[in-house]
């Protein structure tokens, strides 16, 4: 199918993040919990229940405290069997029109789940004014770092 003439280009992008020891069943849970974004990513402070009851259609709020920045977002959709949250943004101050995403646990390599896993987040955007999509690919990828870093954290702290 052709692009209408005048269609705006879409900006897609995705990360990935290895955890070393933690499995794929251990970190999703994690992931799944759509209001504890905060433990974890390090550019939020913030991230709260504002709306919904049914799992598609809970909407959060989250924030990053000193720069005022914020935005809301729309769980669309999480698959328990295959370790996937998707969401979209739905208000914001920071110039987001549309912002889909899609985060992923992948098991290891080696087909177990003997230890070991990826995060995979992904992106579909519409251009942000004064941004790149290079830029807001590396927002993803160093927040994604961050966060598998904090995940391992608060998983080994369990087991230890």
């Amino acid at each position: 199918m052709e692009k209408p003439p005048n269609a705006a280009p879409k900006w897609e992008g995705k990360a990935t993040a290895k955890l070393l020891r933690p499995t794929a069943s251990a970190v999703w849970p994690l992931v799944a919990d759509f209001f504890s974004l905060h433990k974890f990513l390090p550019t939020i402070d913030t991230c709260v229940k504002v709306d919904g009851a049914a799992e598609d259609g809970l909407v959060r709020h989250c924030a990053a405290s000193g720069d005022e920045r914020w935005c809301r977002e729309r769980l669309t959709g999480i698959d328990p069997a295959g370790r996937r949250l998707s969401y979209e943004v739905v208000d914001s101050n920071m110039g987001f029109k549309r912002y889909e995403s899609t985060v992923r646990v992948v098991a290891a390599m080696d087909g177990g789940d003997g230890g070991g896993c990826e995060i995979e987040w992904s992106f579909v955007a519409d251009p942000v004014e004064g941004l790149s999509c290079e830029d807001l690919a590396k927002y993803v990828a160093v927040g994604l770092k961050g966060m598998a870093r904090n995940m391992e954290r608060e998983l080994e702290a369990e087991f230890n």
